[in-house]
């Protein structure tokens, strides 16, 4: 259940990267006409560590994926194995929810 609670955290992260990278991106092309020394050196290290932030991100969105896909294939084995803990856990959860919706 963690390991699920830590992939949507992941993905949530990118996700949020992803904007701030296109903000930042944005902010590139708005100064580009933008004169003097210290803002050039300035946009030349955002070039960088933007460049270097997309590939950590695309590492990290393909980590993300593989092992969303791992499990995946565990569960599909884990219901094709044991079909009826399969159908156990499922009616416990939603009897847990159950018990939980209607408390509101």
């Amino acid at each position: 259940m963690s390991e699920q609670l830590s992939v949507a955290n992941k993905e949530k992260l990118v996700s949020d990267l992803k904007v701030v990278v296109a903000d930042a991106e944005e902010i590139l092309r708005a100064t580009a006409g933008a004169a003097g020394d210290k803002v050039g050196e300035l946009r030349e290290r955002i070039t960088i560590r933007l460049r270097d932030a997309k590939e950590r991100l695309q590492d990290a969105e393909a980590a993300l994926l593989d092992k969303t896909k791992a499990a995946a294939r565990a569960t599909d084995d884990f219901v094709h194995e044991q079909p009826w803990k399969a159908v156990g856990v499922a009616a416990a959860l939603g009897l847990a929810l159950g018990v939980l919706i209607g408390r509101r």
